[in-house]
């Protein structure tokens, strides 16, 4: 096994020499690279469960009212869909950030724990978690970003690194949460089935009973569970969806905020107006030309 310093460099040079500015989709299933050189201004998006390990720099999560900050020290783990407001707090061109993400495969997961001893399953914890990283994760996770280098080996060497680092996870503090994916019957699957369901009809008026419905909870259990991994209840994940979704749409096809509502199922445009100013801090036209003028200044630095 290389020293933790060693690997260390090594998985800097590789992930600064195979990506570009921002997120880069690898050619290995479930992996990208992230390059960024200065610090980002903070943006509202949905992480997908999912491994996430700083490499150098860092970065700054807020879940609810709940403020994750984490560097080389540390990796995060992401068990459901969760409306975060993100961005990378240290970077620079001369230390620029890196990162590395694997998005989780439950498939594999529930392989695997067919053959590992099974262990009661708890209450499902908070949906994004941070834990100490280890020399022993880092290996495997430098074996799959080198494959990068080597397209012809991928097929048969990825998935025995993707294999090591969930094996590697599942002996860590997270084990409990990475069971609670690849189950079925667990309550975070049934976490995952309510965000689904939401997700599917955020346009819909909302109603709780229907949600439990698809997610085979009682209404108040729902609520409870949800809020426990979330921070936030359902009514609150699906107005953000909604809001997430309405930006999307006035940045990119510059849809006025009347349209915009409307499109996401809002009936009020002064409600959604309010709504909107209460997540994104201003309204919706103005937030836009500020996001189009920072992006824009970004481009010209780069």
């Amino acid at each position: 096994m290389e020293s933790a310093e060693s690997s260390l460099a090594e998985l800097q040079s590789l992930i600064g020499r195979f990506s570009g500015e921002g997120n880069t989709p690898t050619i290995i299933p479930r992996v990208s690279l992230s390059r960024v050189t200065a610090p980002t201004t903070p943006i509202r998006t949905v992480y997908e469960p999912a491994l996430c390990v700083v490499v150098q720099g860092r970065k700054q999560a807020m879940l609810g009212n709940q403020r994750y900050i984490y560097d080389g020290a540390q990796y995060l783990i992401v068990s459901v869909d969760l409306p975060i407001l993100g961005g990378v707090i240290e970077a620079s061109a001369d230390k620029p950030f890196l990162g590395f993400r694997l998005t989780l495969d439950p498939a594999m997961l529930s392989a695997m724990l067919l053959e590992m001893p099974a262990l009661a399953a708890g209450p499902p914890a908070a949906g994004l978690t941070l834990s100490p990283l280890t020399t022993e994760l880092i290996d495997p996770i430098l074996r799959m970003v080198r494959l990068v280098a080597r397209p012809d080996d991928i097929a048969m060497l990825a998935p025995l690194a993707e294999r090591e680092i969930l094996y590697r996870l599942l002996q860590g503090p997270q084990s409990g949460m990475l069971r609670q994916i690849a189950m079925a019957d667990s309550r975070l699957s049934q976490i995952n089935r309510a965000i689904g369901w939401i997700k599917r009809h955020y346009k819909a008026p909302f109603r709780i009973e229907s949600v439990a419905e698809a997610a085979r909870m009682s209404p108040s259990s729902l609520h409870h569970h949800f809020r426990a991994v979330t921070s936030m209840s359902p009514l609150q994940y699906q107005k953000q969806i909604r809001l997430q979704e309405a930006r999307r749409l006035i940045l990119a096809s510059h849809a006025d905020a009347a349209t915009a509502g409307f499109s996401v199922g809002y009936e009020s445009p002064s409600q959604f107006s309010r709504e909107y100013r209460r997540l994104f801090g201003e309204p919706p036209v103005r937030d836009a030309a500020r996001l189009r003028s920072v992006s824009e200044a970004e481009r010209s630095v780069a």
